[in-house]
């Protein structure tokens, strides 16, 4: 049986509870996926995507015909609110 096998076999006989947990813990153990390195994976997934493409074309139209809808986005955007 494989490392990964193992992990797998051990992760499937966990409770809801603690699978809960791994996954929220999940970006600390794997921090490849974590940030810059994920969007890289995602901008360089070679699978077609019609749905995506067609939505961000029709995003394309919308904002050069009116660019005044589209809100700039601002530092304080990104800011935590409580």
């Amino acid at each position: 049986m494989s490392s990964l096998q193992e992990i797998e076999s051990a992760i499937s006989g966990l409770s809801a509870e603690d699978r809960a947990k791994l996954v929220e813990d999940l970006p600390t153990l794997l921090p490849e996926w974590q940030g810059d390195l994920v969007w890289q994976r995602i901008l360089h997934d070679p699978t077609p995507s019609p749905a995506l493409s067609s939505l961000v074309d029709r995003i394309d139209a919308e904002f050069a015909r009116n660019p005044e809808v589209f809100p700039e986005i601002k530092p304080s955007d990104f800011e935590r609110h409580s």
